[in-house]
Protein backbone atom coordinates (compact mmCIF):
# COMPACT_ATOMS: atom_id res chain seq x y z
CA UNK A 1 0.00 0.00 0.00
CA UNK A 2 2.83 2.53 0.09
CA UNK A 3 1.90 4.41 -3.01
CA UNK A 4 -2.28 3.87 -3.06
CA UNK A 5 -4.70 6.67 -3.38
CA UNK A 6 -7.62 6.86 -1.43
CA UNK A 7 -9.49 9.68 -3.11
CA UNK A 8 -12.43 11.35 -1.99
CA UNK A 9 -11.77 14.46 -4.52
CA UNK A 10 -14.74 15.84 -5.99
CA UNK A 11 -14.08 18.57 -8.18
CA UNK A 12 -17.90 20.18 -8.86
CA UNK A 13 -18.40 19.86 -5.03
CA UNK A 14 -18.59 23.42 -3.32
CA UNK A 15 -19.65 23.06 -0.08
CA UNK A 16 -16.67 21.36 1.12
CA UNK A 17 -15.62 23.67 3.54
CA UNK A 18 -13.84 22.85 6.87
CA UNK A 19 -12.83 24.70 9.41
CA UNK A 20 -9.57 23.96 11.20
CA UNK A 21 -8.55 25.60 14.69
CA UNK A 22 -4.86 26.17 15.63
CA UNK A 23 -2.30 25.94 18.53
CA UNK A 24 -4.00 29.63 19.20
CA UNK A 25 -7.31 28.92 18.99
CA UNK A 26 -7.38 30.99 15.94
CA UNK A 27 -10.12 29.62 13.51
CA UNK A 28 -9.31 29.37 9.66
CA UNK A 29 -11.81 28.42 6.68
CA UNK A 30 -10.01 25.86 4.05
CA UNK A 31 -11.84 24.09 0.99
CA UNK A 32 -11.26 19.91 1.22
CA UNK A 33 -10.17 18.93 -2.18
CA UNK A 34 -9.33 15.70 -1.46
CA UNK A 35 -8.25 12.92 1.55
CA UNK A 36 -5.75 10.85 0.20
CA UNK A 37 -3.66 8.17 1.51
CA UNK A 38 0.15 7.46 0.62
CA UNK A 39 2.56 5.13 2.27
CA UNK A 40 -0.32 4.18 5.12
CA UNK A 41 -0.77 7.22 6.07
CA UNK A 42 -4.01 9.56 5.75
CA UNK A 43 -3.12 13.49 4.09
CA UNK A 44 -5.65 16.37 3.34
CA UNK A 45 -4.97 18.54 0.44
CA UNK A 46 -7.12 21.91 1.10
CA UNK A 47 -6.96 25.05 -0.35
CA UNK A 48 -8.32 28.66 0.59
CA UNK A 49 -12.55 28.86 -0.86
CA UNK A 50 -11.30 32.48 -1.82
CA UNK A 51 -8.83 31.43 -4.48
CA UNK A 52 -9.10 31.81 -8.33
CA UNK A 53 -7.89 28.86 -10.11
CA UNK A 54 -4.58 29.90 -11.65
CA UNK A 55 -3.40 30.54 -8.13
CA UNK A 56 -4.40 28.09 -5.92
CA UNK A 57 -2.36 27.54 -3.13
CA UNK A 58 -2.74 23.47 -1.78
CA UNK A 59 -2.43 22.66 1.42
CA UNK A 60 -0.81 19.26 2.45
CA UNK A 61 -1.71 18.05 5.97
CA UNK A 62 -1.22 14.53 7.65
CA UNK A 63 -3.73 13.37 9.43
CA UNK A 64 -3.04 12.02 13.19
CA UNK A 65 -4.44 11.06 16.59
CA UNK A 66 -3.88 12.79 19.89
CA UNK A 67 -4.17 10.33 22.85
CA UNK A 68 -7.61 11.04 23.42
CA UNK A 69 -8.44 9.38 19.66
CA UNK A 70 -9.36 12.64 18.27
CA UNK A 71 -7.96 13.76 14.47
CA UNK A 72 -5.32 16.58 14.72
CA UNK A 73 -3.39 17.79 11.65
CA UNK A 74 0.34 18.59 10.89
CA UNK A 75 2.32 19.58 8.59
CA UNK A 76 4.47 16.62 6.87
CA UNK A 77 8.08 17.60 5.86
CA UNK A 78 8.45 18.87 2.24
CA UNK A 79 9.12 15.83 0.52
CA UNK A 80 6.06 13.99 1.61
CA UNK A 81 4.03 16.99 0.98
CA UNK A 82 5.77 17.34 -2.93
CA UNK A 83 4.56 13.41 -3.23
CA UNK A 84 1.08 13.86 -1.93
CA UNK A 85 0.97 16.49 -4.27
CA UNK A 86 2.19 14.63 -7.20
CA UNK A 87 -0.46 12.37 -6.42
CA UNK A 88 -3.08 14.73 -6.47
CA UNK A 89 -1.95 16.49 -9.63
CA UNK A 90 -1.73 13.03 -11.06
CA UNK A 91 -5.15 12.00 -9.79
CA UNK A 92 -6.76 15.33 -11.02
CA UNK A 93 -5.31 14.87 -14.57
CA UNK A 94 -6.72 11.11 -14.78
CA UNK A 95 -10.00 12.83 -13.64
CA UNK A 96 -9.85 15.21 -16.84
CA UNK A 97 -9.15 12.22 -18.96
CA UNK A 98 -12.03 10.40 -17.95
CA UNK A 99 -15.09 13.32 -18.81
Amino acid sequence: MSDELNNTFDPEEEDNLVELVDENGETTVFEHLATLEYEGESYLALCDPESEEEDLEVFILKIDQDENGNDVYNVPDDDVADAVFARLVQMTEDLGEEE
